[in-house]
C-alpha cells in the first residue's frame, strides 16, 4: 500500500491484535524514555496518523496502558505520562544446573490444583531423553512477587516421587529442587527448552495481563538415573519480566 507507515506495515505482520501491538510499542516509548514521566503524549490523532491505524485502535491501546497506571487523560489538556513501567520483577532465567537449583523466582508459590494426571502431552514428541512414569501428580502453580503474579505453570511428578517430598514442599520449592534431593533417585539428565508465545484466554486472566501479549513458556525435564522422566514442569512467564543468561565461556 503506498504511503504505509513502516509501523503499520510491522503491524500486520503479526496475528496479534494490533491494539495489543500498539500497547506494548508505545509501553516501551515509556521504557526507553522517548516518551519520559510528566511528558504529553502525542494525540490520539496524531498517533493514529504515525501508525497508521483507527483512531479508535489507538484509544484501546492507550486504555491498557491507562489501567496499568503507566499514562494519565486530562479532558481538554491530552495524556500524561504518570509513570515508568516497573522493572522490579525481572528475573535471570539460568541455563545450568547449579543456578537453576538455587534460583529464587517467587515470594509466594500459591498452589492453584493438585491432583493426579494424566502423562502432560508435551511430553509426547521422541526428542525428550528417558521413559514416562506409571503416574504423575499435576500441580497447577502460580507464582508471584511483590504482589504480582508473573508466572503460572503445570509441574508434572513422578508420583512415586511425589509421595517422598517433605510435607509443604509443593508450595515454597521450584519445580527442580522438588525432585533434586530424592533419595535413591538421583537425577542423571535435566533440560529446558524456551518458546516464546502469545498469551492465551487462560493465561491472560491468570496473570491478569493482555490477550496476546508476548510470554516466555519454558519446559523443563529431569530424568533419574533409571531412565525415568521424574520431573516436567511447563511453565509460562511474563514476557515483560523474563531475560535470559547463558554463559559462553
Amino acid at each position: 500500500m503506498k504511503g504505509e507507515t513502516a509501523t503499520a506495515s510491522a503491524l500486520k505482520k503479526s496475528a496479534v491484535s494490533r491494539y495489543l501491538q500498539l500497547a506494548g510499542y508505545f509501553r516501551r516509548r515509556i521504557e526507553a524514555g522517548e516518551w519520559p514521566v510528566g511528558a504529553r503524549i502525542p494525540t490520539v490523532i496524531e498517533l493514529a496518523q504515525e501508525c497508521g491505524v483507527a483512531g479508535m485502535t489507538v484509544r484501546r491501546a492507550l486504555d491498557i496502558l491507562e489501567s496499568d497506571g503507566l499514562i494519565e487523560r486530562f479532558r481538554a489538556k491530552g495524556t500524561f505520562v504518570r509513570e515508568s513501567p516497573q522493572k522490579d520483577l525481572w528475573f535471570e532465567m539460568r541455563a545450568d544446573w547449579e543456578a537453576l537449583l538455587s534460583a529464587r523466582y517467587a515470594t509466594h508459590i500459591e498452589v492453584l490444583s493438585n491432583e493426579l494426571s494424566p502423562v502432560p502431552h508435551f511430553l509426547a514428541s521422541d526428542h525428550w531423553p528417558g521413559r514416562m512414569a506409571r503416574e504423575y501428580r499435576r500441580l497447577r502453580r502460580r507464582y508471584w512477587r511483590d504482589g504480582t503474579a508473573f508466572m503460572l505453570a503445570d509441574v508434572y511428578i513422578d508420583e512415586t516421587a511425589y509421595r517422598c517430598l517433605p510435607e509443604g514442599s509443593s508450595e515454597r520449592l521450584t519445580a527442580l529442587r522438588l525432585v533434586s534431593d530424592l533419595p535413591g533417585r538421583p537425577i542423571a539428565n535435566a533440560q529446558q527448552e524456551l518458546t516464546i508465545m502469545a498469551a492465551d484466554l487462560a493465561v491472560a486472566t491468570e496473570l491478569s495481563v493482555p490477550l496476546g501479549a508476548p510470554m516466555a513458556r519454558i519446559v523443563r525435564l529431569a530424568v533419574d538415573t533409571d531412565d525415568i522422566r521424574v520431573l516436567a514442569a511447563d511453565g509460562i512467564y511474563r514476557g515483560d519480566s523474563t531475560k535470559l543468561r547463558l554463559k559462553l565461556k
